[in-house]
Order: C-alpha cells, then sequence, then structure tokens
C-alpha cells in the first residue's frame, strides 16, 4: 500500500513541476490548469492511501 502511495506522490510532484514551470513559460492557461488539476488528484490520493482513509 505505502509503494502505491509513494508513486502517486511522487507523480503529483512531478505533474506540479512541469504546471509550474509550464506556468512561467506563459504556456496556454487549459494546459497549465490541466497539469495542476492532475498534480492535486494524485497528491491527495497518494495521501488519503497512507492514511488509509482510500483503499
Amino acid at each position: 500500500m505505502t509503494g502505491l502511495s509513494t508513486i502517486l506522490i511522487a507523480v503529483g510532484l512531478f505533474l506540479a513541476g512541469g504546471a509550474y514551470s509550464f506556468g512561467r513559460q506563459q504556456l496556454p492557461k487549459g494546459v497549465v490548469v490541466l497539469l495542476a488539476g492532475a498534480a492535486a488528484m494524485c497528491l491527495v490520493a497518494g495521501v488519503l492511501r497512507i492514511q488509509g482513509i482510500w483503499e
């Protein structure tokens, strides 16, 4: 269970970094919003799995 949680958090941080980078490069807002949303979902899922709320 913690292996998948770690992967979800790592992917979420990677996507958040991509969203930040794309935002700084003035790419279309839709791409930035899509990456930020995906990052948020991965991070929340990872944290919920660690806490045992969502299995």
